[in-house]
C-alpha cells in the first residue's frame, strides 16, 4: 500500500492519545447512546478538559493552536471506530471557524473559549423542511427593526448537535427580496425566548447523533447577534460558500476512514468464517471482491490526502472538494454493501460493526450537498452549460 506522508511523530502521538480517550470515554457507552438517540453531555466536557475540542483555534481563544491535521486525525479515528454519534467535527471545525473567521472580537471572546472547553455545544442551522442542498431557498427571516434589532422567524430540520446545542448559527434572510444576496448568519443561544427545540429525529443511521428540529418564533435578537456585525449583513451566503470546501472534505475524510476500517474487519472475518468446510476468504469471489474494494479505497485515500494538502495551503477549490465528497461517499456505500454481503446473515445483525457502518454511510451522499448537486458544481467549474 502507498505510505501516507501527511503526519509527523507529534500527529501520531496525538492519534494514540485520542484513541485512549475513545477507549475510555466513548467505546463503553456508544451502544447505549445509540439506543437513547444522543450521547451523554458529559463526553463534551471531558473532551474539552482533555484538549480534544477546537484544536485549530488559536490559544488566545482557548484552542490548541494546532494545524488542521490534528482535526483530520479525529475524523479518521471516530469514523474508523464507528463512533458516529460524536459531533465534535461540526462543533470544532464548522461552528468555531465561522466565529473565528467572521465574528466580531466581542463574539469571539464570548463564545470561542466556551466552545473549546465543552461548556457550550455548537450547531449550525441551514436545512429547512423545504430547503436542503439549495440554500438559496431558505425561508427563515430575520427582519431588522427600527431600533437595530432583528425578529427571527422560521424552522430548521436535520440539525446535527441540535438537541445539545447551546449556540446555534442560524441562516436567515435579512432581505428576502434579494434572494441569496439577502442572507445573513445569526448567533442564537439556548434559552432565548421564542427559540424552541423539537423532537430528536429517528434516523436510518447515525443513531447516537442528536439530530433535531429547531423552531424560531418571533425571536428578538439584538444587533450584536448578527455574526460579524453590520459589516456581514446580507453576506451570509458568501460565508457559507467559502466554508463548504472544508465541510465537504470532512465528509470525504470520514468516508475513506470508515471504508478502510470495514475492509480490514471483513478481511479478518472471512479468514475465520467457514462455508462448505473452507474459509469464506478462500473463495476466489471473496478475494477478488476485496482486492477491488481495497484498490478503490487506496485510490480514494491518495486523492483525499492531496485535497488535505491543498486545504493546508488554502488552495482547495470548491469543485475539487465536491469531487472528493461525491466520489468517496459513493464508494463508502459500495464498500459497506459489498462487505455486508460477505458477512452473510451476520451482516444483517445490528451488533456487527458492518451493519451499523452500512446504515451510517447512506447519509454521506446527502448532507453537505447531495451528490447530484456536487456533480452540478463540478460541471459548472468545467464550463459546461447548465440550467
Amino acid at each position: 500500500m502507498i505510505e501516507r506522508t501527511l503526519y509527523g511523530p507529534d500527529h501520531e502521538a496525538f492519534r494514540d492519545s485520542f484513541r485512549r480517550f475513545m477507549d475510555r470515554e466513548i467505546a463503553p457507552f456508544h451502544e447505549a447512546w445509540e439506543d437513547q438517540g444522543y450521547v451523554a453531555r458529559e463526553v463534551w466536557r471531558k473532551a474539552g478538559a482533555n484538549g480534544f475540542l477546537c484544536l485549530s483555534l488559536p490559544e488566545a481563544y482557548g484552542g490548541a493552536g494546532a494545524d488542521l491535521l490534528y482535526s483530520v486525525i479525529q475524523f479518521e479515528e471516530l469514523w474508523a471506530r464507528g463512533f458516529t454519534g460524536i459531533g465534535f467535527g461540526l462543533h470544532s471545525e464548522i461552528v468555531a471557524p465561522y466565529l473565528l473567521r467572521y465574528g466580531t472580537e466581542a463574539q469571539k471572546q464570548r463564545y470561542l473559549p466556551r466552545l473549546a472547553s465543552g461548556e457550550m455545544v455548537g450547531a449550525i442551522a441551514m436545512s429547512e423542511p423545504a430547503a436542503g442542498s439549495d440554500l438559496q431557498a431558505v425561508r427563515s427571516t430575520a427582519i431588522k427593526q427600527a431600533d437595530g434589532s432583528y425578529r427571527l422567524n422560521g424552522s430548521k430540520t436535520f440539525i446535527t448537535n441540535g438537541w445539545h446545542a447551546d449556540l446555534v448559527i442560524v441562516v436567515a434572510k435579512t432581505n428576502p427580496a434579494a434572494g441569496a444576496k439577502g442572507t445573513s448568519l445569526f448567533l442564537v443561544e439556548r434559552g432565548t425566548p421564542g427559540f424552541e427545540k423539537g423532537k430528536r429525529l429517528k434516523k436510518l443511521g447515525l443513531k447516537a447523533q442528536d439530530t433535531s428540529e429547531l423552531f424560531f418564533n418571533d425571536v428578538h435578537l439584538p444587533a450584536e447577534a448578527l455574526l460579524g456585525g453590520a459589516a456581514q449583513e446580507n453576506r451570509g451566503f458568501v460565508c457559507l460558500m467559502e466554508q463548504l470546501p472544508w465541510e465537504r472534505l470532512q465528509i470525504a475524510i470520514g468516508a475513506v476512514a470508515a471504508s478502510q476500517s470495514i475492509i480490514d474487519q471483513t478481511v479478518a472475518y472471512v479468514k475465520e468464517r467457514q462455508v462448505f468446510g473452507r474459509p469464506v476468504g478462500a473463495y476466489q469471489n471473496t478475494r477478488y471482491k476485496l482486492a477491488e474494494l481495497q484498490t478503490e479505497v487506496q485510490v480514494a485515500q491518495v486523492f483525499v490526502d492531496k485535497c488535505i494538502e491543498l486545504l493546508m495551503v488554502e488552495k482547495l477549490d470548491t469543485a475539487t472538494a465536491s469531487m472528493a465528497k461525491y466520489w468517496t461517499s459513493d464508494l463508502q456505500c459500495k464498500v459497506m454493501d459489498e462487505c455486508l454481503q460477505l458477512h452473510g446473515g451476520y451482516g444483517f445483525m445490528w451488533e456487527y460493526p458492518v451493519t451499523r457502518a452500512y446504515a451510517d454511510a447512506r447519509v454521506q451522499r446527502i448532507y453537505g450537498g447531495t451528490n447530484e448537486i456536487m456533480k452540478e458544481v463540478i460541471t459548472r467549474a468545467m464550463g459546461l452549460p447548465g440550467r
